[in-house]
């Protein structure tokens, strides 16, 4: 089975933060041997890689000693990864989570996004590809937590300011709120009803079509136009957030 994993990776001789200890990764993964393979690599590239293999250890591992970011896999035994990230995130804990899958539905990637998850993985899938992606959620977690953006589009989510560029946008507060649903998700395809349950905060399917509404005065309070666009339509599906 591990045969099917892109196995090519250069050896770095500093660690992935510079100075200072290496960032701690928790993996947790019930597959041992792609686990330990996976911590391998990790720890070649300048990480320090633990591993459990059940949910609830990992769940546990998590709690004691915060790492520095989680590769989480769904299928588990004894708990879930769904039910894992989603209790780290009711106990406010926002450590970058990487989920692990086999499955590529959009009803998969969809239930990764609602259980708190920040990036979706699936397996079989390229080292390569899984340590550009842990990069990138490092980064996002060191630099400016409360700053997040899209683009030339910024979200300060402390003060629930937002500009595009050098010009500060005024929005509501449920305008504000569905934009950072988007910003936060970039990249995801979210339905409608996703929207709601997330902006609104409940459960009215035939008020979806106050989302497109409220898209529409997004876009054009931020500016966006057939060459500038970030929110973009997935027909028959929901909206995403993307530069092109």
């Amino acid at each position: 089975m591990l045969g099917r994993y892109a196995f090519k990776i250069r050896v770095t001789l500093e660690t992935p933060a510079g100075a200072g200890p290496p960032p701690s990764i928790l993996v947790v993964e019930d597959e041992v041997g792609l686990g330990r393979l996976i911590g391998r690599v990790l720890n070649e590239e300048g990480y320090e890689a633990r591993l459990e293999t059940r949910g609830d250890s990992g769940l546990a591992a998590a709690l004691s000693e915060p790492p520095a970011a989680l590769i989480l896999d769904v299928a588990l035994p004894v708990l879930g990864g769904l039910e894992v990230c989603r209790t780290l995130r009711q106990r406010g804990l926002r450590i970058p989570v990487l989920m692990l899958t086999a499955r590529d539905s959009l009803m998969d990637r969809v239930a990764g996004l609602d259980a708190g998850a920040d990036d979706y993985l699936v397996k079989p899938f390229a080292f390569e590809e899984l340590l550009a992606r842990l990069r990138a959620l490092l980064r996002r977690g060191v630099v400016e937590p409360d700053r997040i953006g899209v683009g030339d589009l910024v979200i300060d989510a402390g003060s629930h300011r937002v500009w595009r560029g050098d010009r500060e946008i005024a929005l509501s507060a449920l305008e504000y709120r569905l934009l950072e649903v988007l910003v936060r998700h970039a990249g995801w395809v979210l339905t409608r009803q996703q929207l709601l349950d997330h902006a609104w905060g409940y459960d009215a399917a035939h008020a979806s079509n106050i989302v497109d509404t409220y898209i529409h005065y997004l876009r054009r309070k931020i500016g966006d136009t057939a060459r500038t666009r970030l929110i973009h339509t997935v027909r028959s599906v929901g909206y995403t957030m993307r530069t092109r």
